[in-house]
């Protein structure tokens, strides 16, 4: 899966969230493959990229994670 399939399908899936909620990379991922986790790296690299560019926002423990984050990340709308 190319960096622009992961890309769409991160911001496909942070659209569809309720407003006030996030989502699990793993989840995106499980979504697209039945082996997933070879995607997590990539996936979680892709989401790093957006977040970025404002397009979406990672948190960890419920704010923003930074640039750099480490261990379980939350995707959700900016």
């Amino acid at each position: 899966m190319s960096e622009a399939d992961l890309r769409g399908t991160i911001l496909a899936q942070v659209d569809a969230l309720r407003p006030g909620t996030t989502c699990c990379p793993s989840r995106i991922a499980r979504n697209i493959a039945a082996d997933w986790r070879p995607l997590m790296g990539p996936l979680r690299a892709a989401a790093l990229s957006l977040a970025a560019e404002g397009r979406i926002c990672v948190l960890q423990n419920g704010t923003d994670a930074g640039p750099d984050p480490r261990g379980p990340i939350r995707l959700g709308r900016p």
